[in-house]
């Protein structure tokens, strides 16, 4: 599938002249995600929207796979994260901090919560190195995140809910993020939403909303 076939969802639910989110038409003159060293980037945004929650976001093939998880990442191994898929974003998003307005899709808050970069783990039963974007296919992918609060190896793994298991038309894929191996900190888990600070402008959810016009994406 191309980039632009893989953003058509996140276009579709959009009007890019109420939002302030970019559309991912110009992603030449963005961020092309990777660093120095080639690894591709993530972003973990929280978006107090309808319901509040995290949206997780890994750079594969050009754009943000993303999923919303509703407590967060956590950094404690025995926390198994419900991660639901949601549709791609374009790169850009991994810098978007500001106000969806009411409204339209997703209105509310938004500040990047953590960035960084990955490298992908995932390897076969003969300890061969997968694509990423393979292992996803697959339902399990692991992968070291190298970001500003989120250290270390963590693994998404996809699992059949009951919804699913039963046939139901209006399933849902359903993931686990959990941080596996050794070395995570002590008093980890995942902090409260509405105290923590954004990593790009050091604001909280509530100094961003009380602020539109500050400095956000652009």
């Amino acid at each position: 599938m191309s980039e632009k076939d893989g953003l058509r969802t996140y276009r579709g639910k959009r009007h890019f002249g109420k939002t302030s989110e970019p559309s991912g038409e110009h992603t030449e003159d963005g961020p092309d995600g990777a660093d120095a060293a080639g690894e591709p980037a993530f972003v973990v945004q929280i978006h107090d929207a309808s319901t509040m929650h995290f949206d997780f976001r890994l750079e594969v093939d050009g754009v943000l796979k993303s999923w919303s998880i509703p407590k967060g990442p956590s950094t404690d191994p025995q926390d198994k994260r419900l991660a639901i898929p949601t549709e791609d974003h374009p790169l850009e998003y991994q810098d978007f901090e500001g106000i969806i307005p009411g409204g339209e899709y997703g209105g509310g808050t938004v500040i990047v919560w953590d960035h960084g970069t990955y490298r992908p783990t995932s390897h076969d039963k003969r300890k061969r190195p997968v694509p990423f974007a393979q292992a996803l296919e697959n339902g399990h992918a692991t992968f070291d995140l190298h970001g500003e609060k989120l250290h270390g190896q963590y693994a998404l793994t996809r699992f059949h809910s009951r919804e699913e298991k039963s046939g139901s038309a209006g399933a849902k894929p359903t993931w686990l993020l959990v941080r596996t191996g050794s070395g995570h900190r002590a008093g980890g888990g995942t902090p409260d939403p509405r105290r923590a600070r954004s990593a790009r402008s050091g604001r909280t959810l509530r100094q961003v909303a009380e602020a539109p016009d500050a400095p956000t994406w652009t």
